[in-house]
């Protein structure tokens, strides 16, 4: 090993040292609103930090900078917008979310539909999480390979184990005290990697000029490649609004004004933040003439930064992956404990045995992820199988949920089965299945299809079935959405 890989090695183990330090002296849980939900005493600014730090993550701070290189300005759609209009959406939606004062999403269909519904979206979250851990693993592992020059599975291995022992000891507290550090870290990354990419690229009319010259005249357009763009905020966005992690740290601020407040922060900050990953990537085409291998971002540390500083940004893009990976696990380990072992198998269970079920929920969550990730190692491809399952599947039933009365169990469970199926469909043929398509995999019509389909059983099947009338008024009643306090 030459002495960066050795000082990032040391920085890293210190890193971790310092988080494991921070958990283990947290005080203990003793519940499952303890463990998943941090008692409900963090202020609005924390959750919104750790809502931040796990959207803003392994995929926007090195897996955007190279689709900016490849694509410019435009590329800002693919997580930019998608996670602007997710956010706004849920900032609609937060304080009821917190009004009906569940712990998870399941719950919250339970409450309005019935077990299956909650069931079926327990299903669905369960296989958006995994495969979000895989996405995460999938970004740590080429990380370490390109850092370190060591096998990718190895690499993976490792990345994966820091995060689930700060992860298994510290439940929700410690996923929230280690994304404000992971946070702090990331931020100073990306604006080191900003001020560098800029003064070696020759500044933003260099690479104009660059731009032109490997025939890229659409390189500083925002709405280049719209339609294909487009696609991204009907998946990923519909998908992410409903992101049962996100809806975690929603139904774990203190108040329902706190819950707005956190929503609101969290939108103006994350314009700012994925605008400069944008720019960093759109930079780096004055630097190299194509993606390194590895990609951009370790390229660059590796390539123009003092030993010191590179050692440092390397810890702070690791702590980026990991502090998505962390949110994912925790949420995924959250409906398994919860919604699947304590509500089907023994509701009985007592506080502190659901205590020592969310840690070993914790492990089999992660390791399902590491597993596909060794498998599939598309961080886009493995992001919108997993989009494409919540938002064809749970977006229309639990959204309506909220606003429309005449939603009922009968249309919640049909729609659910239906973008289950569609979504397997569309997995099994992105797999290599030859099975016919009245659409291109991965596109606006495939997502749009899905949805429309979703939202049409949803409506029909309610207008032709009895109506839940006393169930949905009390819900909806307890839920506010539309009271102006």
């Amino acid at each position: 090993m030459n002495q960066l890989q050795n000082i990032s090695i040391l920085l890293l183990i210190a890193y971790f040292a310092g988080i494991m330090f921070i958990v283990l002296r947290s005080k203990a849980s003793k519940n499952t609103e303890d463990y998943f939900l941090a008692g409900r005493q963090l202020p609005f600014w924390a959750l919104a930090i750790t809502f931040i730090a796990s959207w803003w993550g392994g995929g926007s701070s090195i897996d955007l900078v190279d689709h900016g290189f490849n694509q410019g300005l435009s590329s800002f759609w693919i997580y930019g917008m998608p996670v602007l209009f997710s956010t706004f959406l849920m900032y609609l939606f937060s304080k009821a979310i917190r009004k009906v004062g569940t712990i998870t999403q399941p719950q919250i269909m339970e409450m309005r539909y019935n077990k299956t519904v909650a069931l079926l979206l327990s299903i669905l979250i369960l296989i958006f999480m995994i495969l979000g851990v895989a996405t995460q693993a999938v970004v740590i592992g080429n990380f370490f390979q390109s850092f370190f020059d060591v096998d990718y599975k190895i690499a993976a291995l490792i990345g994966t184990s820091i995060v689930v022992l700060y992860s298994f000891f510290g439940g929700f507290k410690g996923v929230v005290v280690t994304d404000i550090i992971q946070f702090v870290f990331l931020l100073m990354a990306a604006i080191v990697l900003f001020i560098f990419a800029y003064n070696h690229s020759g500044g933003f009319e260099k690479v104009q000029e660059i731009a032109l010259s490997r025939n890229k005249p659409e390189f500083f357009s925002f709405f280049h490649n719209l339609s294909n763009n487009f696609v991204f905020i009907i998946t990923f966005g519909c998908s992410w609004m409903i992101q049962a992690n996100i809806w975690q740290r929603i139904s774990a601020a203190k108040q329902p004004t706190d819950a707005k407040k956190m929503m609101g922060l969290a939108f103006i900050v994350f314009i700012p933040l994925y605008l400069m990953v944008t720019l960093t990537g759109m930079l780096s085409l004055g630097i190299y003439e194509s993606v390194p291998e590895g990609g951009i971002v370790p390229a660059i540390i590796q390539d123009y930064m003092p030993m010191g500083l590179a050692a440092l940004l390397f810890v702070g893009l690791c702590s980026a992956i990991m502090s998505t990976m962390d949110s994912m696990i925790n949420t995924g380990a959250l409906v398994l404990s919860v919604d699947v072992f304590k509500n089907r198998f023994k509701p009985t269970a007592k506080n502190h045995e659901m205590v020592w079920v969310g840690k070993i929920a914790t492990l089999i969550i992660a390791a399902l992820g590491l597993l596909i990730a060794i498998e599939i190692r598309s961080i886009l491809k493995i992001t919108w199988i997993g989009s494409d399952f919540l938002a064809t599947g749970a977006f229309v039933p639990l959204v309506l949920a909220f606003i429309w009365k005449k939603g009922n169990s009968a249309a919640a469970t049909l729609s659910i089965i239906f973008g289950l199926l569609f979504s397997s469909y569309n997995l099994l043929v992105a797999l290599g299945v030859k099975l016919p398509t009245a659409w291109e995999i991965a596109s606006v019509q495939q997502a749009a299809y899905g949805m429309i389909g979703s939202a049409l059983i949803f409506i029909i099947v309610s207008i032709a079935t009895k109506t839940e009338k006393k169930k949905a008024e009390s819900f909806i009643e307890k839920a506010g959405m539309f009271e102006k306090a």
